[in-house]
């Protein structure tokens, strides 16, 4: 049989000797005897290949906020030293953006440091003021876009009339929520400059408990009230 012929080598059936026969029952009874062992290293190696690579996005999951609280510090001191020399400062010497304003949320007894609009990559560390919006408190829509995870993770808890402070270098602005949507992407119908109220559009990735990007948008818009803070 052919199968007979791949393990006899090189050597025929007819010339092979009876030592031959003992030395083929032996390396078979001993191929036989390192298969389980085989079998174990194989799913060893998987098991430590999905241990590493769960450990791996455990890792991850908790890095992102860290880095996020983190990049708050020092945006935090950056916007302090802002106030108080009168121009941009940067929270760290390669940082390619610097603090805008500051976001607070009594209702919700929360606040964030917002930064100007930069590379993606950026919303890792606040809110981003998008470079297309209007200015706060001027004429027109200032769009505030952050993770859903991370710096507006709480998003979903802000409710009609609840207050929403922007804090500028120049004094405070209160905004009230009026109500909130979903949209796409790429129909969210937010025209920046389109000459009415100031208001300002609070963004982020819908639906705001899932893991996976999607195209839909989750929108929370305010209305200015006064310029005198909350």
């Amino acid at each position: 049989m052919v199968r007979d012929l791949l393990v006899i080598s090189p050597m025929s059936a007819s010339s092979a000797t009876p030592a031959d026969t003992d030395r083929r029952r032996i390396s078979s009874a001993e191929a036989k005897a390192l298969a389980p062992v085989r079998d174990l290293g194989t799913r060893s190696l998987t098991a430590i290949a999905i241990l590493i690579a769960g450990l791996i996005v455990l890792v991850q999951a908790f890095w992102i906020p860290v880095k996020a609280q983190a990049a708050q510090g020092l945006m935090d001191l950056a916007w302090q030293r802002q106030i108080r020399l009168h121009e941009p400062q940067r929270p760290w010497p390669w940082a390619d953006f610097t603090p805008a304003a500051k976001l607070r949320f009594p209702a919700q007894h929360k606040s964030v440091l917002a930064l100007s609009d930069a590379a993606g990559e950026s919303l890792a560390f606040g809110p981003s003021l998008m470079a297309a919006s209007a200015t706060p408190g001027q004429a027109g829509v200032a769009i505030f876009a952050a993770h859903r995870d991370t710096h507006f993770a709480f998003l979903g808890e802000l409710k009609a009339g609840d207050p929403v402070t922007v804090e500028l270098p120049t004094g405070p602005l209160t905004y009230r929520v009026t109500r909130m949507e979903v949209v796409r992407w790429n129909a969210s119908g937010i025209v920046a400059h389109d000459g009415g109220a100031s208001r300002i559009a609070l963004v982020t990735c819908w639906p705001l408990d899932a893991q996976m990007h999607g195209p839909m948008r989750y929108v929370v818009w305010a209305e200015l009230v006064n310029a005198k803070g909350a």
